[in-house]
This record gives structure tokens, C-alpha cells and sequence, in this order.
């Protein structure tokens, strides 16, 4: 199969040593997410998922910004005068993307807030799996500093990993706050300074590439779908998710685990991941 060309007008992918670094590319309006770069963005994600060369994904975005948010114009005042079947499929190509793409990732995904991040933008930071932020990243909800709430699913996505105390002071209030703030109320993992961003994203995405790639999926996917279950169905459904794991990992991975641990006395579990060069996996 042909490697993808990732030839987009609106965002800019890079694949380095199994790392695919995928950036909002409008510098010029902050990186603000335009029907066209929704169209882009939808079809990058499609594509490097199925590209063997990423093993996980990275989200940022062009020069100093992640994402400002929606474009004002041609995101809501063009498409508010549009037919009702364009603005049905700009808010779908939007909602893709931003969120359902990126919840049902089958490779990790870790948001790099390298600048401004407003509106909109909380909502893929939320949908990727993990997220580390320049310390003087600047955040911010001004929507109702605009006579608007918040869009979208933006106030979902901020109930879903937000105190709600810190949520409603930001969206009543529109003020902004940095990349400090936003690890002391958990919407990124950790803020690091600028300079050391990138370096500290790519430790992180290296630890990942680690890890048995079926079990990843397997482990992050039932978080995400059986936090809102009963626990009935939290189990029956993890228990399937774990049996799903093993008849997927070609790498055998669990039986490796276990005879490294319990038989070769190699492998301490909290230390780092199984050694995968073994003849557990399959040809």
C-alpha cells in the first residue's frame, strides 16, 4: 500500500520515528479551524491511522498558537447565510474530527499547546488522550464576552475533565489563564517551559511507542466508554475488551509479560514495559 502523501492546505503533518506530528497550518489567523481545515484535519487523522509509520499522534499547531477557535467568519457568519444542508455538514466535518475521530483513536494522542488556545480548540485538547502545555500557553473561554455561550461541545468538554467550580469561573467569567493553571485544574497532564515543549512531548510519545500497541487501544478506549457505565456493564464490557486485547495482540503480549515476570524474574511491571523482541510474537 502507498504511503499517504499528507498533502493539505490547512494542516502540515510530519511522521519522525514513529511520531506523527499534526499542526493546524493558519498561523495567520491563529490557527483559527475553518470548514476547509475541518475538511483537512478529518482527513489527516483518517489517514495517519491507517499509516504504519505512526505509532502515535501529536496535535499542535503552526507558529505561536494550538488554536484561537472557530473562525468567526467563515465558520459561523458564512455558514449562518448558507442552505441548511451546508451548515448541517460543516458542524458534522467538525464534530468528527474534533471529537469523535479522536475519542475512538486507535493510537495514542497527545495534545501540544504551544500558544493560544480558546473556544473551540478546548475541544480536541480534551478528545486527545493526554496533554502538555507551554507554561505561558494562554486559555481562554471569551465567548460570553462575545454575547454567545460557549459552542459546540465545548462545555462538555470541560465537565469532562475540569472541576466544575474552575469551569464555570472561566466560562461566566471569560478571563484568560495559562499553561500553570491549566495543570493545577487537570486539563493538561503538565506545563513545562516553551523551550523544552517539544522535548517533553517527545519523551512522553517515546514511553507510549513502548507499549504493545493492542492493549494500548484496548486499555484507553474501555476508560473512555466505561467511566459513564453502570459498573455491571463496566465489567462485563472491560472483560470483553481484555479477551478482544489478547485475540488481537500478535504479539502475545500477556504470555510474554508473565514468563518474563514470573519465570525469567526479567520484568519488574512498574519499571517500564515488557521486553517485545521475544519469540512470543507471532510471524
Amino acid at each position: 500500500m502507498p504511503e499517504p502523501s499528507y498533502d493539505y492546505e490547512n494542516v502540515l503533518v510530519e511522521i519522525s520515528d514513529g511520531i506523527a506530528w499534526v499542526a493546524l497550518n493558519r498561523p495567520e489567523k491563529r490557527n483559527a479551524m475553518s470548514p476547509s481545515l475541518n475538511e483537512d484535519m478529518r482527513d489527516a487523522l483518517i489517514a495517519v491511522e491507517g499509516d504504519d509509520r505512526a505509532q502515535v499522534l501529536v496535535l499542535t499547531g503552526v507558529g505561536e498558537a494550538f488554536s484561537a477557535g472557530m473562525d468567526l467568519q467563515e465558520y459561523f457568519r458564512d455558514v449562518d447565510k448558507a442552505h441548511p444542508s451546508v451548515q448541517i455538514r460543516v458542524r458534522r466535518v467538525n464534530a468528527e474530527w474534533q471529537w469523535r475521530h479522536l475519542q475512538d483513536y486507535s493510537k495514542p494522542t497527545i495534545a501540544m499547546v504551544n500558544g493560544w488556545c480558546f473556544g473551540g480548540a478546548f475541544v480536541p485538547l480534551v478528545s486527545c488522550d493526554l496533554a502538555i502545555a507551554a507554561e505561558d500557553a494562554v486559555f481562554g473561554l471569551s465567548e460570553i464576552n462575545w454575547g454567545i455561550p460557549p459552542g459546540s461541545v465545548v462545555s462538555r468538554a470541560l465537565a469532562e475533565t475540569v472541576p466544575s467550580r474552575d469551569a464555570l469561573y472561566y466560562i461566566m467569567t471569560g478571563r484568560t489563564f495559562d499553561g500553570r493553571t491549566a495543570e493545577s485544574m487537570r486539563l493538561v497532564n503538565s506545563a513545562v517551559p516553551r523551550a523544552q515543549l517539544r522535548e517533553a512531548v517527545t519523551e512522553l510519545a517515546d514511553d507510549l511507542k513502548e507499549k504493545n500497541a493492542a492493549v494500548m487501544r484496548a486499555a484507553k478506549i474501555g476508560f473512555r466508554k466505561s467511566r459513564l457505565m453502570p459498573w455491571e456493564l463496566a465489567d462485563d464490557y472491560l472483560y470483553a475488551k481484555l479477551e478482544q486485547s489478547q485475540f488481537l495482540d500478535r504479539e502475545n503480549g500477556r504470555k510474554a509479560g508473565l514468563e518474563q515476570f514470573l519465570d525469567e524474574k526479567s520484568f519488574r511491571p512498574g519499571l517500564g514495559a515488557y521486553d517485545r523482541d521475544t519469540d512470543t510474537v507471532e510471524s
